[in-house]
């Protein structure tokens, strides 16, 4: 009898956000995959998402395979372990799945790729198709807008559905249906493999207001509350021993009580999206168990559902309206960010929850996303499969990690793995099947040891005992203070005992180092916390040049020319065929943050999209018709700042300052030549369509002059 394979990934939910992980947020659909197969309560990950993506698929520790850090970091052959791409010699669970017998599908988040290759011209050697996977929707990058996300197909860019009740995540399900219903429609007896991974509950927190709504006034309580009435839920449970202890609060997380009234109202809003986000998500997975089971194909399908990390630290203290604001390092006022309360979650806000409610979400850790304390790193774990799991609703209490999945999956099909796939020797497989606990809730633990590190951040787990550093940007490793703790005794890590057991913490030290050289996590490097910043040679975006031809699919944002912090020239060659010839000539971002020039009213007009603050130079005599040069030119005149000027066949025909420009990601959205195709970065053509240049633009160039 067949046995379909699938796996269903959220981003950044926390071990305590589901129902069935004690939280108030309504998941029911999640909540019936646990009654009806096992819960995990001592399952762990990388502390980020693509490090953890690839343990997942390919059965082996991410600095291993090359994926150290978030995809979009490329560190070159002196940083194997961070390649921003899976190796040849770790297969794919689709690849050797594909070898018998199945088809395998990939929708959704992807992030196994270099950044700089989200391009319309790839390269595609690291995209799902090439990765063993025979379709792929969705997204290339670590996030993506809700309502106008960057979508691919197979291996080409397309545009969303065009409706005005648009959601990414309903979109995924729709075609995660669509393509089993191809499959057991014409190949009834054809197994399948679906690696659905949503963006949610990652930023942006994103969903119709209706969704929202139905948290109203839930957390006027506060983070605090919560946070213990969730803890009293796991316990009552039994998902967490009753001797447990709430982890401290977070250095950096207020107690509530302290806030003012209005950092408490807006506060409370933050979390009414997320909740209302995470909920929608959980509807979405409704709709697809509902459809498995309407055709008869969900008793023989194992599920494994998780998350692929802890709750996200990155909307700081006070939280964001726009997510790109935290990989420059701004914080927007409080006033501002009332400004913008009743919008949140909408078509023109990017938020994320501030990290009281982080830590909420992480009960009951301490610490976040990126952190390997247990806040980063232990998440929800669920295996439902009726053909195959006979104790249904129960708990499992043995250590575990991502990379044990695929080993288990491969365990209960039969199939041993390969010691070749496409003419490439395979590494041997680093996890082990955790098959044994579906029948036998108290068999010991046979994952005895595994080594955490995360961007500067390190820990070992080893036989019950625990060690972990929080590393402070730019300090030296050896500064780091190590912290000790008894997970047999202590399930929260909330007491360090390190004073205490000085030769114990030595051992896990030591054994940290031996793991890490075993895995291919040496040497470690600073540039892994800053790599928003950092350019690979590889990348289009390390050159100094740019031409640009019209019709020109959408370039992914680390694939652009870094204009950061340097002086540019953007130089447009056009045909108007009259003097209402207009339209976009080159846009870069969207509402959040970005830049675009683009011909209104006759005149030329360059606008600076700087976390939603606009800076704009319109040129002060009218474009003429015909073959014309258009030009910007961007001179730096001090650290993110300087002036522009607009030239219209090489007179100069307007100037302006510009006070602020963005040091390191521009934005998440990548950039279009002839049109805005998603999100607008300017709100003079928010309506426009995505306002097309109704000339000709026989090319643009871009150049950097520093």
């Amino acid at each position: 009898m067949k046995t379909n394979i699938i796996y269903i990934v959220l981003d950044d939910c926390g071990y305590a956000d589901l129902g069935c992980y004690g939280s108030e947020i309504a998941t029911p659909n999640i909540d019936r995959l646990a009654t009806g197969g096992l819960r995990y309560s001592r399952f762990c990950a990388p502390a980020i998402c693509s490090p953890s993506r690839a343990c997942l698929l390919t059965g082996r520790n991410h600095h291993a395979v090359g994926v150290g850090s978030v995809a979009h970091l490329d560190l070159g052959p002196e940083y194997p372990h961070t390649r921003g791409r899976i190796s040849p010699a770790a297969a794919t669970l689709a690849e050797i799945l594909g070898e018998h017998g199945y088809t395998s599908f990939a929708v959704g988040k992807w992030h196994l790729a270099p950044s700089h290759e989200s391009t319309p011209a790839g390269p595609y050697d690291n995209w799902p198709l090439r990765k063993g996977f025979d379709r792929f929707y969705g997204f290339l990058e670590g996030s993506t807008d809700q309502y106008r996300p960057e979508l691919i197909e197979d291996n080409h860019k397309i545009e969303p559905p065009d409706r005005p009740d648009y959601h990414l995540s309903e979109d995924l399900v729709d075609r995660s249906i669509l393509y089993i219903t191809d499959t057991v429609s014409v190949f009834p007896d054809r197994p399948f493999f679906l690696y659905l991974c949503f963006a949610a509950p990652h930023a942006p927190h994103q969903v119709h207001r209706r969704y929202i709504d139905r948290y109203q006034g839930v957390y006027d309580r506060g983070w605090d509350e919560i946070r213990n009435e969730r803890f009293k839920r796991q316990k009552a449970m039994g998902l967490i021993p009753q001797d447990t202890e709430l982890a401290p609060r977070n250095a950096d997380v207020r107690p509530w009580d302290e806030l003012t009234a209005d950092e408490r109202r807006l506060f409370a809003r933050f979390q009414e999206v997320y909740a209302g986000f995470l909920t929608h998500t959980d509807e979405q997975i409704g709709r697809l168990i509902d459809f498995l089971r309407d055709i008869g194909e969900l008793d023989r399908t194992l599920i494994v559902f998780m998350s692929d990390n802890g709750g996200s630290q990155e909307g700081g203290q006070f939280g964001r309206v726009n997510q790109s604001t935290y990989f420059c390092k701004i914080d927007q006022p409080i006033a501002k960010l009332l400004e913008r309360m009743d919008e949140l979650g909408g078509r023109n806000t990017s938020p994320n929850y501030p990290t009281g409610w982080a830590q909420a979400s992480n009960t009951p850790f301490q610490q976040y996303k990126q952190n390997t304390h247990m806040g980063g790193v232990q998440v929800p774990l669920i295996l439902h499969w009726p053909n195959g799991i006979a104790r249904r609703g129960e708990i499992r209490r043995q250590f575990h990690h991502a990379i044990d999945i695929t080993p288990t999956v491969l365990d209960v099909l039969g199939i041993t793995p390969p010691d070749s796939v496409k003419g490439v020797a395979q590494m041997p497989m680093h996890g082990m099947s955790m098959a044994y606990t579906f029948d036998d809730p108290d068999a010991p633990s046979r994952r005895t040891t595994q080594y955490f590190y995360t961007k500067g951040h390190r820990a070992i787990y080893h036989d019950g005992w625990k060690a972990v550093t929080l590393h402070r940007e730019g300090a030296r490793f050896e500064q780091d203070e190590w912290e000790l703790y008894d997970l047999r005794n202590d399930f929260s890590e909330s007491r360090n005992i390190a004073a205490l057991y000085p030769d114990k913490l030595e051992e896990l030290k030591n054994k940290w180092w031996e793991e890490a050289g075993r895995f291919g996590a040496l040497p470690m490097t600073e540039k892994a916390i800053d790599s928003f910043g950092y350019v690979s040679p590889a990348s289009p975006a390390s050159r100094k040049n740019f031409v640009f031809y019209p019709g020109m699919g959408h370039l992914g944002a680390a694939a652009s020319p870094k204009i950061q912090n340097r002086s540019y020239d953007i130089t447009a060659w056009v045909f108007r065929p009259d003097e209402g010839c207009d339209g976009v000539l080159l846009a870069m971002g969207n509402h959040n943050s970005g830049y675009t020039l683009y011909i209104r009213d006759n005149h030329l007009i360059y606008e600076y999209n700087h976390y939603g603050e606009m800076t704009a130079l319109r040129s002060t005599v009218p474009v003429p018709a015909g073959e014309v040069e258009l030009r910007f030119a961007f001179r730096k005149t001090g650290h993110l700042q300087g002036t522009g000027m607009l030239f219209i066949d090489g007179r100069e025909a307007g100037e302006v300052f510009f006070p602020a420009t963005m040091a390191k990601r521009i934005s998440h959205e990548g950039l279009d030549i002839g049109r805005d195709s998603k999100s607008p970065v300017s709100p003079n053509y928010a309506r426009d369509g995505g306002f097309p240049f109704t000339g000709t633009i026989r090319k643009i160039r871009v150049d950097i002059l520093e």
